[in-house]
């Protein structure tokens, strides 16, 4: 068997870069930490590191490990989680996970119900994933997963629960304003802005440039949604968004891209029995809309 200890310090002087730090974060001596390192090298018969001068360097089996830590005590986590839940009379906690940039005004419109219909269920929501949302959600960091994108996976189910279409957003004095819908090579002398995601993830760019070959005068990225609509608005550039996203928004206007880009919001979450809180979470998530 492997102890838990070795895997949370490989985890630890992974995230410090530092022995002594992960000592300090752990609440062990640095000679405790070599020690249990060392007799665990021992006992395996490997070696988890070398050191170079003041770095420490994984050797293959030491990198095997932290690939092992790293999937395995976010679940042992959670598992500790769930009991002291039991052990405190409360039913449950969900974590959710978000990909999708623009979903957080959507999602606080289920999560102020949901708390009122289960008041003892905690609930907690992350964009901050180790790696990504997919590998949390498969690696019990989190329960469920917003996402616009579902991949297929075993052991994972999506359930679709608000649709709506991407739409090139510009503003109203723009001369692109009084078109219906437009085609790619519109945007050829545009500045494009977006979310700071990777362009393969980026739907005006996957399905609407790329295919045609071509690409923005300019791209840049913003962090919020409010930034990006004033951006447009003040005409220094164009945006895709949903159109849910510019109901009631002045001084912008949508319009159609190609033949238009038709998207939903999916919920992903792992295959078997729902707990009856996360069910009750994802069957509200099919009454709300914006």
């Amino acid at each position: 068997m492997i102890d838990i200890q070795p895997l949370s310090i490989l985890r630890e002087i992974d995230r410090t870069g530092s022995l002594t730090q992960a000592a300090d974060r752990l609440n062990l001596t640095q000679s405790a930490v070599s020690h249990a390192i060392r007799r665990f090298e021992e006992r395996h018969g490997v070696k988890l590191w070398e050191r170079e001068g003041h770095k420490l360097r994984l050797t293959l089996a030491g990198e095997y490990l932290l690939g092992l830590a790293m999937r395995v005590l976010p679940q042992l986590e959670r598992g500790a989680a769930v009991l002291e839940d039991y052990a405190r009379g409360r039913r449950g906690a969900i974590r959710v996970g978000m990909e999708c940039h623009p979903c957080q005004d959507w999602l606080m419109r289920v999560v102020d119900p949901f708390l009122a219909a289960w008041p003892d269920v905690d609930l907690d929501v992350t964009t901050a994933f180790q790696f990504g949302g997919l590998a949390a959600l498969l690696g019990y960091e989190i329960d469920i997963l917003v996402t616009p994108d579902p991949v297929a996976q075993p052991g994972l189910e999506y359930r679709a629960v608000f649709d709506y279409e991407l739409v090139l957003v510009v503003a109203e004095t723009h001369p692109l304003a009084e078109k219906r819908w437009v085609e790619p090579e519109a945007l050829a002398s545009e500045t494009l802005i977006t979310y700071p995601v990777p362009r393969e993830r980026l739907d005006i760019y996957t399905q609407f440039l790329i295919p045609a070959h071509v690409l923005p005068r300019r791209h840049r990225t913003v962090e919020t949604t409010d930034l990006m609509l004033r951006l447009v608005a003040s005409g220094r550039a164009v945006s895709a968004t949903p159109d849910w996203l510019l109901r009631g928004v002045a001084g912008v206007k949508g319009i159609r891209l190609g033949k238009g880009i038709p998207k939903s919001i999916h919920l992903g979450h792992r295959k078997g029995k729902a707990d009856s809180y996360l069910e009750g979470f994802m069957q509200l998530a099919e009454t709300v809309r914006i």
